[in-house]
């Protein structure tokens, strides 16, 4: 099946009792046992399991995986949740590789929360191959990518650092939530692990919090992940779940409008006068525009760019807008904008200068409008 089947139908079934057609949310916490004490059902606990968590799980892993029947998916109540699960599956005095351009949560966990914790980790420009080279100490367990990253829309080529992560005998993993399994395959390009925050694109709604981690084929890594779902139990509710694949049937139908809303933006900007840099996988001069060409089908629904006068003149910018929301997240249905530097702190790396977007489905000449209206 070509993926716009699969995401339209993966892990669906006709209710037997019913015939429904739109799968029941299964609130029930608990499952009963049969008489010789077995679950023949298959479910115990939902912490555990959940026929509606099953289901999103079964999709995920055919999204990322294919139909090649190996790959396997744990979901999580938000994608930090699955960012973190990932590291907890590492062992105190484990090396991780990460991008200095990530979104600042990953980073504030790997410093704040696992360094304490015993995790030792090296933050570097990953569009540098060499540098991640030269990373690599005996005890690298992992390396971590994010492409395009957050905020700068760096762009990291997968199959070099799934290459140097196989030499060193670490897992790779890619954080695929800004491309979506629609535009980019990690794991064609070699990458070990995909996480999503499914909040985003595959939910495509703004209307539910989740996270998943999506393993090329089971390993011992990925059974770490599967046990500390269920023990530490941060899963995430049956409707979450139905919510989550509810969007998923949509997906295909989203992001070519997402992505050519967002080409259009991105060089209405780049010869704006008030604007200094425009960050954009899909313009002929980002630097990573050639290794995106190739590893992704399209360049996806973000962007961010730098407005001339510095932190007030964008915050001035981001005032002035109509119809774009001022807001936190991305992947919706609606456009939002936002100063990303004054979200994430006083130690961030972020351009005071830049705002971030994410591109709607509203017609690209209305968003247009607004911006040339918001720019003056």
């Amino acid at each position: 099946m070509q993926f716009e089947t699969i995401a339209a139908q993966a892990a669906h079934h006709i209710d037997e009792t019913t015939g429904a057609v739109a799968p029941p949310i299964y609130l029930s916490t608990t499952f009963e046992r049969d008489p010789d004490g077995e679950y023949s059902r298959g479910f115990v606990y939902s912490r555990v399991d959940n026929p509606n968590r099953r289901a999103l799980e079964q999709c995920l892993a055919l999204l990322e995986g294919g139909e090649t029947g190996s790959a396997e998916a744990a979901a999580f109540a938000s994608g930090s949740a699955a960012t973190a699960v990932v590291f907890q599956a590492l062992a105190p005095g484990d090396h991780v590789i990460a991008p200095d351009d990530c979104y600042h949560g990953t980073s504030k966990m790997l410093r704040e929360v696992f360094a304490p914790w015993g995790l030792q980790t090296s933050f570097v420009d990953m569009t540098d191959v060499d540098s991640v080279r030269q990373a690599v100490q005996p005890n690298t367990r992992l390396i971590w990518v994010e492409t395009p990253s957050n905020p700068l829309l760096k762009i990291t080529d997968i199959t070099r650092m799934a290459e140097i992560a196989k030499s060193a005998g670490a897992v790779c993993a890619c954080d695929n939530t800004w491309a979506s399994p629609m535009l980019q395959r990690p794991f064609e390009l070699g990458a070990d692990l995909v996480v999503h925050s499914t909040t985003k694109y595959l939910s495509g709604h703004e209307d539910v919090t989740g996270g998943a981690v999506v393993c090329r084929e089971d390993s011992a890594l990925f059974q770490r992940v599967r046990l500390i779902q269920n023990l530490c139990g941060a899963v995430p509710s049956p409707f979450d779940c139905w919510l989550t694949l509810r969007g998923i049937r949509t997906l295909p139908a989203r992001m070519p409008t997402h992505s050519a809303n967002a080409g259009r933006l991105a060089r209405f900007l780049q010869d704006h006068p008030r604007v200094s840099a425009v960050h954009y996988p899909g313009l002929p001069d980002h630097p990573g525009q050639d290794i995106a060409a190739k590893q992704m089908s399209d360049f996806g629904g973000m962007l961010s760019f730098q407005v001339v006068g510095g932190r007030d003149a964008a915050m001035a910018v981001a005032a002035r807008v109509r119809l774009f929301v001022r807001a936190t997240s991305l992947g919706g249905t609606q456009s939002l904008i936002e100063h990303r530097a004054s979200i994430e702190g006083p130690d961030t790396p972020t351009p005071d200068a830049l705002l971030r977007v994410s591109v709607g489905l509203e017609n690209v000449d209305d968003l247009l409008a607004d911006l040339a209206q918001a720019l003056g």
